[in-house]
C-alpha cells in the first residue's frame, strides 16, 4: 500500500529526442542530448535564409504530474463514517483480547439423563 501512495504521488517528467522518425535519446530525469542534425540558429539573422530546408529532429517531452491532495482530516468525513471508524476501531482492539477466566460454566451440573435412544426410536442412523 505505501508503495502505491508513493508512486501515485511522485511526478516525473520524460524527454525523447527523434531524428525522423527514430528515436535517438531518452531520458527520465534530465533533458534529452540531441543528435547534432537538428537545424543551426545561426542562419537566423542571415538574409539568405533558404526556406526548403526543414528540421527533422523533434523533442518530445511527456510530464505526469502527482497528486498533492492526499491527506484527508478527520473534519471532513461525515457523522456516519466517524461512527463506523470508530465502531471498527473498537471491535478490532477487542477481537484479540482474551478471556479473563478459565472458568468452565457448566462444570458443577450434572449431565442430562437420556431416557430413550431417540436414534433407535426413529430408526435414523448415520452411515
Amino acid at each position: 500500500m505505501a508503495f502505491v501512495v508513493m508512486f501515485s504521488t511522485m511526478s516525473f517528467t520524460v524527454d525523447m529526442h527523434y531524428c525522423g522518425d527514430s528515436l535517438v535519446d531518452f531520458s527520465l530525469f534530465s533533458k534529452a542530448d540531441t543528435c547534432g542534425m537538428e537545424k543551426s540558429q545561426a542562419n537566423k539573422g542571415c538574409e539568405k535564409l533558404m526556406l526548403s530546408e526543414k528540421d527533422c529532429c523533434t523533442d518530445q517531452q511527456i510530464v505526469k504530474e502527482g497528486k498533492d491532495d492526499l491527506k484527508i482530516s478527520f473534519d471532513t468525513l461525515s457523522f456516519e463514517q466517524q461512527t463506523f471508524i470508530a465502531a471498527f476501531t473498537y471491535s478490532y482492539i477487542n477481537l484479540f483480547e482474551g478471556t479473563k477466566s478459565e472458568e468452565v460454566p457448566f462444570e458443577d451440573y450434572p449431565r442430562p439423563f437420556v431416557k430413550r435412544d431417540v436414534q433407535v426410536l426413529h430408526q435414523t442412523f448415520l452411515i
